[in-house]
């Protein structure tokens, strides 16, 4: 289970007040580091602890005129604490603050989106075990292909949230890193001692080997996985408004009482939910292409970066917490509709049954290339009748009566051959 965090809202975390919060940990933190190797003095660091806050609205009418935001948050600061002030941002460079800072960003905002990804896994948890015995027909390129069950199907989704559950909780260690190496990042105006006490308060990491900023290649992972997350949410969505099909109507949104699905036409129940989700995977997919522009910087630094992580990150993050919360919604109050798929399954007098005829006469002695084109035979006769009937073909087949018995194509008829190793499945996932 993922531990739960007390955090503000997801909206909260990318604020500009929540922002100037993290550099000004930052900064601190790297006083406090300071103040223990004796470089500056402890009782300038408890002024600064005590004294230390910030105005966004002030900063801003700060940036105004310099037009550097971190020289407005630190001119701001200043006239918060006054004298002790100059020891605030010895040795350091913007993005030490910048970067160390952001990294705080993302690792509270992970934290949120992996606590919206265990509420998804258990939602599709419970449906699977619901659903575990719901057989449906199964397809393949859109075309009816075996029989399956729609707890099957689920387990798939759980599978795939499971490996993203996973993936997350190590992007989490790979994304808190932090920065406090100065210009250019040769550590010429800061001790790396310091960076190291600073990273601990801050329950960061150091990074390996910085520029004057941390790589974007960590970044950029870390919206590719996101955007990984939001592509398992957009194959559901797809799923669930492939099923919603007026023509197949196999599982359904829930509809609530006085909501209206058309303007124009009141039978309509649309699959609102499952196309918004599958329109918001597309703009995370965009960002992480942007995320990837980022990673070719100019020698040991540029700003080509900034202007779109004030964009990327906090739409990403946003989105996918939304959109975990809208998909684990959906499954728990997701409606299935049982018969419907036992209909569609037995289309056709049963055609989907193919196979388990071609396998009966092939053990009764016939070769295979014979079996396949009587079975298709009957098949696709079938199919291409509006009552076609499978499986009375079958049975009126001279070539397949003479080796089949009645009792043995019945038996090639019944889905539960189809499931009798399903349960292997449902024991790799613990359900």
């Amino acid at each position: 289970m993922i531990e739960r965090y007390t955090l503000p809202e997801m909206g909260e975390l990318w604020t500009d007040a929540y922002k100037y919060k993290t550099w000004l940990q930052v900064e601190i933190a790297v006083c406090e580091a300071q103040a223990e190797l004796g470089q500056v003095p402890s009782e300038a660091i408890a002024e600064i602890k005590e004294k230390a806050n910030f105005d966004p609205q002030r900063i801003l009418e700060i940036e105004a005129e310099v037009r550097h935001d971190v020289i407005a948050f630190l001119t701001n600061v200043n006239e918060y604490v006054g004298d002790a002030g100059r020891y605030i941002h010895l040795g350091l460079t913007s993005s030490d603050v910048l970067d160390t800072g952001l990294a705080l960003q993302m690792v509270a905002s992970l934290n949120l989106i992996l606590e919206a990804l265990e509420d998804c896994i258990q939602a599709i948890r419970y449906q699977a075990q619901q659903h575990r015995y719901t057989v449906m027909v199964g397809r393949s390129h859109g075309i009816h292909a075996e029989p399956i069950t729609y707890g099957f199907k689920l387990a798939g989704w759980l599978a795939e949230m499971l490996r993203n559950r996973d993936r997350l909780v190590h992007l989490r260690q790979d994304i808190a890193v932090g920065k406090v190496s100065g210009a250019v990042g040769t550590y010429a105006n800061v001790d790396p001692r310091v960076e190291a006490i600073a990273c601990q308060k801050l329950g960061l990491e150091p990074d390996t080997a910085s520029t004057q900023v941390i790589s974007r290649d960590r970044h950029a992972n870390f919206i590719q996985h996101l955007a990984l997350v939001a592509a398992s949410i957009e194959r559901f969505a797809v799923e669930i408004r492939n099923q919603q099909r007026t023509d197949v109507l196999e599982v359904e949104e829930f509809f609530a009482k006085g909501q209206k699905g058309s303007s124009a036409m009141p039978h309509k129940r649309n699959p609102i939910r499952s196309e918004r989700l599958t329109g918001l995977a597309r703009i995370i997919r965009g960002n992480a292409v942007a995320a990837l522009e980022n990673v070719a910087l100019w020698h040991e630094r540029d700003i080509s970066h900034s202007s779109v992580e004030r964009m990327i990150m906090p739409d990403s993050c946003t989105l996918i917490h939304f959109m975990l919360h809208e998909i684990t919604d959906l499954v728990k109050n997701l409606q299935v509709y049982p018969n419907n798929m036992e209909r569609n399954m037995n289309i056709y007098g049963g055609v989907i049954f193919s196979q388990r005829v071609l396998l009966a006469l092939v053990e009764k002695g016939m070769s295979r290339e014979e079996a396949y084109r009587a079975v298709q035979s009957c098949a696709h006769t079938a199919w291409n009748q509006p009552d076609g009937d499978f499986r009375e073909l079958v049975r009126q087949a001279p070539t397949i009566n003479t080796y089949l018995s009645s009792d043995e194509i019945n038996k090639c008829f019944d889905p539960q051959e189809h499931l009798k190793n399903l349960d292997q499945i449902y024991q790799r996932l613990g359900i």
